[in-house]
């Protein structure tokens, strides 16, 4: 009856129900077959979330295994603004946020407005600032665990050990030169989220991190206190531009104590400056003045062109060599060979040099590796200059074998007066001992190398017994340590400004070993334009004296608590 009597009107109905019907299945059609990838790849950006694993940087230990460098937990705190909005809590988390960090609200409020469901607000915060967020349970703001380079000494060597960034990759020292080492692998996760956009579980795709390796070096960290607290001292004493230290095992070419002056924290390295990150002991060259003499000397003595015992007018305190009239610091006469370095004339070590000859001098010079890397295991160091014989000219014999006309660096003086102390075999010098993966296996390792047989023994003996001779009776006597024998070398050298010696501006340098007979250590100290003392027997000596003197006392202290009762070593 119904459908007789309104006809029209039912058609209409059934129609419109028709075309709604076949618009929804039409529609559903089109989202399966033309968006299903978009509106799958919108699902998963609202319920997954793709994180990368920080792996654990590996940590910088000192030769007996106390950490200078190593990676800590933190958390970085992040937020989903999406989350925020729908919550309307935007202005009171912004508040609460400028509140925690001290910054302006309008800093997070740019964060905050991407409108993303992740943005950064601060990467590896403080313990008490993620404390103090956790305890606010801020909607919108989540916590991720990470890790977060730190260097316990703060500067204490830290031209050697460099610094890592915020996303613990090296930027500088050790920590670049050994980032591939160091730094691990990161891993991947994704992590299923909630409506609400709250975290419940690992999903799929999980690659665990794998951590970084262990970089175990040569530095004693004890060592290196007592170097940089000496070091620290007479340089600011002295007022100086720059200084550098430098502590060896002779017998092996392990650094055990490596500074420069000026220097900076580590943990505040963003606000360095490059001069203060300079790594002076192997990229500064300079004319070393008298501290060269043990070149020539040692020549000397090796091509039996002078004995110990010979005398040497030293024409007190004027002689002409070409065009250039040479001086010493004070007149001397007639002395023996022996007191010429011990007194450091540079009348007297000329008058030796011309005897030995400009090629015999430059082969004894370049055997002792100036002019060259000594094959330090750290990028960048220089090779400083040693002209070859054809380029001297007629004064150069009375210049170089003085330390004037060619420019070193404080390792290449390490590496010289280390060979001397040991017996004339030249050891490269080297700060890295080895590298150890997670499993404990060592993957690379650095161990003592021979480069030279630089003299021999007998004539070693007797260029010992002359710089023994420089501490006890020459100009290197502030460099003695109490029952200690000591020998060395002091240099005092004009700077060039201008193109022009200096009269007012010197570099002050000491190189030295003890104990003589059988040395442990050798150092060389360098400090650049010292005033107003300048000498290097009154600036460098007396830190050579309290960093070796102090070294030697831990070492033993050291040796003895490794010792049993009955004189054996302890097996731990």
């Amino acid at each position: 009856m119904f459908l007789r009597k309104y006809p029209l009107r039912f058609a209409a109905v059934s129609i419109f129900l028709f075309a709604g019907f076949a618009y929804s299945v039409g529609f559903l059609i089109f989202i399966q077959i033309f968006r299903s990838d978009f509106l799958s790849h919108l699902a998963e950006r609202q319920h997954e979330h793709s994180m990368v694993l920080e792996p654990r940087r590996g940590t910088i230990y000192d030769r007996n295994g106390r950490a200078l460098a190593i990676n800590l937990p933190v958390y970085s705190i992040y937020a989903n603004a999406r989350a925020m909005r729908q919550e309307h809590e935007v202005d009171h988390v912004v508040e609460k946020l400028a509140e925690v960090f001290k910054v302006d609200p309008k800093q997070i409020q740019a964060k905050i407005d991407k409108d993303k469901y992740f943005v950064w607000i601060q990467r590896k915060v403080p313990q008490e600032t993620y404390q103090a967020l956790k305890d606010l349970k801020l909607p919108g703001i989540g916590f991720i665990k990470e890790s977060k380079r730190f260097y316990p000494n703060q500067s204490l060597a830290s031209h050697l050990i460099g610094f890592a960034g915020l996303d613990n990759n090296g930027l500088d020292g050790l920590e670049r030169d050994y980032d591939k080492y160091l730094k691990g692998q990161p891993g991947h996760a994704i992590i299923l989220r909630d409506a609400r956009s709250r975290e419940l579980m690992f999903d799929k795709g999980y690659t665990p991190a794998v951590d970084g390796f262990n970089v175990v070096l040569t530095i004693d960290e004890t060592i290196q206190y007592i170097a940089e607290r000496s070091l620290d001292r007479m340089y600011k004493k002295y007022n100086c531009k720059g200084a550098s230290i430098i502590v060896m095992d002779p017998r092996t070419g392990e650094i055990l104590a490596f500074a420069n002056r000026p220097t900076y924290n580590l943990e505040e390295a963003s606000h360095s400056t490059p001069e203060s990150r300079t790594d002076r002991a192997i990229v500064f060259t300079y004319e070393p003045g008298s501290v060269f003499k043990i070149v020539t000397a040692s020549a000397a003595l090796q091509e039996n062109v002078i004995h110990e015992s010979d005398m040497i007018n030293c024409e007190h305190g004027s002689y002409k060599v070409a065009n250039h009239i040479l001086h010493d610091h004070e007149p001397l006469g007639t002395i023996s060979f022996k007191q010429v370095i011990e007194q450091s004339s540079n009348i007297g070590t000329t008058k030796v040099a011309q005897r030995l000859g400009a090629k015999r001098f430059y082969t004894y010079a370049h055997r002792f590796r100036f002019g060259m890397k000594t094959g330090i295991d750290l990028p960048g160091e220089a090779s400083g200059i040693l002209k070859p014989v054809n380029r001297w000219s007629k004064t150069s014999i009375g210049a170089i074998p003085i330390g004037q006309e060619v420019t070193v660096t404080p390792i290449q003086l390490m590496g010289a007066i280390a060979a001397i102390a040991n017996n004339g075999v030249y050891m490269r010098p080297y700060v890295v001992k080895y590298v150890k993966d997670n499993q404990g296996q060592i993957i690379l390792q650095h161990t003592p190398q021979i480069l030279d047989k630089v003299i021999t023994l007998k004539t070693d003996q007797r260029i010992k017994a002359i710089l023994k001779g420089v501490v006890e009776e020459g100009t290197g006597t502030k460099a003695a340590i109490p029952g200690v024998t000591v020998a060395g070398k002091t240099g005092t050298a004009q700077k060039v400004v201008s193109g022009i010696y200096s009269h007012s501006h010197f570099y002050a340098t000491f190189v030295g070993f003890a104990p003589v007979d059988h040395p442990r250590l050798a150092a060389v100290v360098v400090f650049d334009d010292p005033h107003p003392a300048y000498y290097g027997g009154t600036v460098a000596c007396p830190v050579f004296a309290e960093v070796v003197g102090d070294a030697l006392k831990y070492l033993n202290t050291q040796h003895q608590q490794l010792m049993g009762d009955d004189g054996m070593p302890d097996i731990k």
